[in-house]
């Protein structure tokens, strides 16, 4: 019973010490909470059972004086905090996108002629090649023969046309002595010649001019013969032509499916595929609402996966179409000639919406949620405020503030969430050389 006595007495003690050191070390700058503990005995009330702080000032006192030092130099200073002032800057309002690059214009190359094998390759992926410029070549040996073959057929037809031009000669002069023949005949009076002698040189000048006519049909047969074959070679000259796979536009080869000895076929890939003038966009998506913002010829940087150096461009193209299931819509970026920008590479885009100067402060200033913003301010005397603000744009570490606090204010950087409205503080502005107070700062 006397040793349960005792451990009760022992812990009432330690209870009761406890909350006399909770009194002594509210700081000054709480003077709400001391006078809170001083109504529930826990304050300068506890003094009464474990000394005053008179006396224990006393002796702080002594001792100060012992060391030369004032009485006001050992008074607790207000907790230290890192501040900074509220001044104007530069905001930029800034869109971030992402995707992928892609040719602006791209040309499938493929062949013109079908069943024909590749017997030449004059490009490869990455070559920049001209307007017009030969690619690859196809075998022609199927079509060397059939273009000898017209050319004989040439050769017979304009033979066919000279045979005809001759017989036509000739037949023009029979077919005049036949008809002067008649003519001499018929003025003849009758009993000179017999009817029997004038009727056969009537029918000899029918039977020349019959001939002279057939001779010139043969003559427009050959010749409709000669165009018949200048036509067939006219087309075997097309197709020898397409046997020289050229590039339909000046650009860059960004792909090569062309193998040597395959046949070309127009069912399958094309041959090439060709960049125009070498051109790449970043084609990125971008939320409807964002894309509310954009502008064509806004200015941005491009940065291309695995390359740090950004790549500057501008916005080319915004999607008149949202897609109705991800709400998202497509924005094409014009970038620069840059070696590091491949088709098919993953990028990322800064897009500069608007840039305007504001008030900012230091990011970390910031406090609240859902639209509920704060910061503490620190007022003359060293009291802190609470003001609720309006942010804004972002750069960098700093935020803009549109509403709330005026230019030269100080708020605080950090520890603002552990300070309340009133309290006491000793300003530390924030600098790269260190903290330093404000008085510090203001002779500055």
């Amino acid at each position: 019973m006397t040793r349960a006595f005792f451990r009760f007495v022992v812990f009432a003690l330690v209870l009761a010490g406890a909350g006399a050191a909770l009194g002594r070390f509210v700081p000054a700058s709480r003077p709400a909470l001391q006078a809170g503990l001083d109504r529930i005995g826990l304050g300068r009330q506890a003094d009464r059972w474990f000394g005053s702080d008179d006396g224990l000032a006393n002796r702080a006192l002594d001792r100060a004086a012992a060391h030369g030092e004032s009485a006001a130099a050992a008074v607790p200073l207000p907790p230290a905090v890192t501040v900074a002032r509220a001044a104007t800057r530069a905001f930029r309002d800034r869109l971030y996108l992402s995707g992928t690059l892609v040719a602006r214009e791209e040309a499938m190359v493929g062949p013109q002629i079908d069943g024909l094998r590749i017997t030449e390759l004059l490009a490869d992926d990455g070559d920049r090649v001209g307007k017009g410029q030969v690619l690859a070549r196809l075998d022609r040996s199927q079509l060397d023969a059939l273009a000898a073959q017209s050319d004989a057929a040439l050769a017979r037809a304009d033979a066919s046309i000279a045979q005809a031009g001759n017989a036509i000669a000739q037949f023009d002069a029979t077919n005049g002595q036949a008809q002067a023949d008649y003519l001499r005949s018929r003025r003849l009076e009758a009993g000179v010649i017999s009817q029997s002698a004038l009727d056969q040189r009537a029918s000899a000048a029918r039977a020349s001019e019959a001939q002279l006519a057939g001779a010139r049909s043969a003559l427009a047969v050959a010749q409709a013969d000669r165009r018949s074959q200048e036509a067939q070679r006219r087309e075997l000259d097309v197709r020898l032509a397409r046997t020289d796979v050229r590039a339909p536009v000046a650009g860059v080869v960004s792909r090569r499916s062309a193998r040597l000895g395959a046949l070309a076929m127009n069912a399958g890939d094309a041959l090439f595929r060709i960049t125009g003038d070498g051109a790449i966009d970043l084609d990125a998506e971008a939320p409807e609402d964002s894309l509310a913002r954009v502008r064509v010829a806004m200015a941005g940087s491009v940065t291309v996966s695995g390359d740090p150096n950004p790549i500057p461009g501008r916005v080319r193209l915004i999607s008149s179409e949202i897609d109705k299931t991800t709400r998202l819509g497509h924005v094409r970026i014009a970038l620069d000639p840059d070696p590091a920008a491949r088709i098919g590479a993953f990028a990322t885009a800064v897009v500069e919406i608007s840039r305007r100067d504001g008030l900012g402060v230091p990011t970390s200033a910031l406090m609240g949620q859902d639209g509920d913003w704060s910061l503490e301010v620190v007022a003359d005397g060293g009291r802190v405020e609470r003001r609720a603000v309006e942010p804004g744009l972002t750069a960098g570490n700093d935020i803009e503030i549109r509403q709330g606090i005026a230019a030269g204010e100080i708020v605080v950087v950090r520890a603002a969430a552990f300070l309340r409205p009133g309290d006491v503080v000793r300003p530390m502005m924030a600098d790269t050389a260190g903290p330093r107070s404000a008085g510090e700062e203001a002779r500055r």
